[in-house]
């Protein structure tokens, strides 16, 4: 394939990737621009096929993990770095060109932090999550739909998707009610695409259950308290082997389980939790705290005592934000010490 942009010796690529067109800066390694390239997606490939092994950046986007496999199998060294970090280096007016080269000096920062490239199976269990929550949230709004629908002709039904679904087909055969015969048909046709949509879900969850059941690695995350299968493998797909944290407090603070901190002048301040990270990933190790706090028996777990102990000074919702932190921290060690486990040792003897 003939190429028009041949590939200079650039020290470092930065890649401002597009839906066909991809926009290439290349930098010495003193940070000057040395080349400047304009690829369709069928071409950026072969181009860094001919280019030297090198430092390729590019911004966390659609595509961004495809395409940094693609150039790691090139022998290309790959980073992905969040957009909101690129932002800085972009000087004065914002262009694709502009763009790539402020990528092409934001991957050079000693202190940049950049997103780990997954694995095309940790794309393919992210995606079966995202589907899921996707279908979960189309139940919800069914749901609510109906029981507003319901509500217009003076039917109240009781909160809860087990219930409604008890509740329902007795409203649609109650001549008593005011329902009219349109919304009695109306209602019988979105209860049928309820009944469906259950299906589909029940089925991405056994898939899931059993992409669990198979990994090593999920297992044994499944050890602690309050992460089922949804958790562990939700963990797999978002942080890998979390082997890029260099200690457990940075995988709870990539999640956003630690507090906002707005400091001046010598005068700490904490504010409420940073929220970042994968909100999806989050809410599951929170509902799952939530289980424990409920459910966990405080007698015979190591955890009972830190939580009676917390109980006591805090609200509920702060105890439960800190049980997640915690169990983000217990899921560090495990996945990084291959064969760890969490030991549900007596207090007493821990």
């Amino acid at each position: 394939m003939m190429i028009r942009n041949k590939p200079r010796n650039a020290a470092v690529y930065g890649v401002d990737i597009g839906k066909n067109i991809f926009h290439v800066v290349g930098t010495d390694p003193s940070g000057q621009i040395v080349q400047r390239a304009k690829f369709r997606r069928e071409t950026v490939l072969a181009f860094f096929q001919r280019a030297t092994p090198t430092l390729v950046g590019m911004e966390a986007c659609p595509g961004a993990q495809w395409l940094a496999r693609k150039l790691q199998a090139m022998g290309h060294t790959v980073r992905v770095v969040p957009a909101q970090f690129v932002k800085p280096y972009v000087k004065s007016n914002k262009n694709d060109m502009i763009d790539a080269a402020a990528i092409a000096e934001a991957i050079t920062r000693p202190t940049m932090r950049f997103v780990e490239v997954k694995t095309s199976e940790q794309v393919d269990i992210q995606a079966l999550h995202r589907i899921r929550e996707q279908m979960v949230r189309n139940r919800t709004r069914l749901i609510c739909q109906m029981r507003a629908f319901c509500l217009e002709h003076g039917v109240a039904i009781r909160q809860g998707a087990g219930v409604f679904k008890l509740d329902l087909p007795r409203v649609i055969g109650d001549p008593e009610n005011d329902l009219t015969p349109t919304m009695r048909r109306l209602l019988g046709e979105l209860f049928e695409d309820l009944k469906r949509l259950e299906i589909r879900i029940k089925d991405v969850t056994r898939e899931i259950e059993a992409l669990a059941a198979k990994d090593d690695r999920a297992r044994r995350l499944m050890t602690i308290p309050g992460i089922g299968p949804l958790g562990a493998t939700a963990l797999l797909a978002s942080a890998g082997d979390a082997r890029q944290f260099g200690k457990a407090r940075d995988m709870a603070a990539w999640l956003g389980l630690v507090p906002r901190q707005h400091s001046t002048g010598g005068k700490s301040i904490l504010l409420g939790i940073s929220k970042r990270g994968s909100s999806y990933t989050r809410r599951l190790l929170i509902h799952g705290a939530r289980s424990c706090i409920m459910h966990l028996n405080r007698s015979h777990d190591r955890l009972g005592a830190w939580l009676d102990q917390l109980r006591i000074r805090m609200h509920l919702n702060k105890v439960t934000v800190a049980l997640a932190a915690k169990l983000a921290r217990i899921a560090w060690v495990i996945l990084t010490k291959p064969g760890a486990l969490y030991e549900r040792r007596d207090p007493a003897a821990a």
